[in-house]
């Protein structure tokens, strides 16, 4: 079964961190871009980074530019996502995607072939 499967959220106060990681089983994302995206309620999902398949190039929406790092390990089959200086804005439900066609000007819209179940992310004291 091909499964991404996401991990990481949680609560955390303004100013802090937390790292999200993307698992992947049944498949080897050696060959995938990946992206990071989020839903908030109440508003469409946004794309907030991606990542080339050799890890090469990234992409960061502006709302996280600076305070959000993405990362790959191939041999681990995972991606993170770094995120630091949180805001409250930040909250929402945060999925990462693979694509195998994705060109990676256009990684924060896709397309993407398969999708995580999500994991909260809560920003508040």
């Amino acid at each position: 079964q091909l499964q991404l499967v996401e991990s990481g959220g949680g609560l955390v106060q303004p100013g802090g961190s937390l790292r999200l990681s993307c698992a992947a089983s049944g498949f080897t994302l050696d060959y995938y871009a990946i992206g990071w995206f989020r839903q908030a309620p109440g508003k469409e999902r946004e794309g907030v980074s991606c990542i080339s398949s050799s890890g090469g190039s990234t992409n960061y929406a502006d709302s996280v530019k600076g305070r959000f790092t993405i990362s790959r390990d191939n041999a681990k089959n995972t991606v993170d996502l770094q995120m630091n200086s949180l805001k409250p804005e930040d909250t929402a439900v945060y999925y990462c995607a693979a694509g195998i066609t994705t060109v990676q000007a256009m990684c924060l819209k896709g397309p993407y072939d398969y999708w995580g179940q999500g994991t909260q992310v809560t920003v508040s004291s």
